[in-house]
């Protein structure tokens, strides 16, 4: 009689012992993880840490409009206006803390008329929108 054959584990272990993978890959796969989120860390302090600067427009044919605008103070969004303003108007800052989500908003006043916004952030192309009309609105978002 011939003897039989080992299990294929324990031909491939002398202890007879199957060595386990999965601890492994699993370790692997937190330490990506983990390598990942500290990157992304890093990409966004570094964006809040960057100085940015900001344009705000307005211009139209309009006599009178009303302005409310976005800016950024220590990381927080804040909201200021500009009431019966003539244009073109104009506004340019640089902040640090820049954070996504500003407005400029434009509203025509009971004079009638035409008002186009405009707003750009660093080298990113220009946010734009135009209104007409007493009492009409334009509204540049997504900045």
């Amino acid at each position: 009689m011939s003897e039989p054959l080992p299990h294929p584990d324990h031909a491939a272990h002398p202890h007879g012992r199957r060595r386990r993978r999965w601890p492994w890959v699993l370790l692997g796969a937190v330490l990506l993880f983990a390598g990942g989120c500290a990157a992304l860390v890093v990409v966004i302090s570094d964006e809040n840490d960057k100085t940015v600067k900001v344009v705000y427009q307005v211009t139209g044919d309009a006599r009178k409009v009303n302005i409310a605008y976005s800016t950024w103070r220590d990381g927080s969004l804040v909201t200021e206006s500009a009431s019966s303003q003539g244009l073109p108007w104009r506004k340019e800052l640089s902040t640090k803390g820049f954070v996504k989500g500003g407005l400029l908003a434009v509203t025509v006043g009971p004079g009638g008329g035409s008002a186009a916004c405009e707003v750009t952030v660093g080298d990113d192309a220009p946010r734009t929108a135009k209104a007409a009309g007493a009492g009409a609105t334009a509204t540049c978002t997504g900045f």
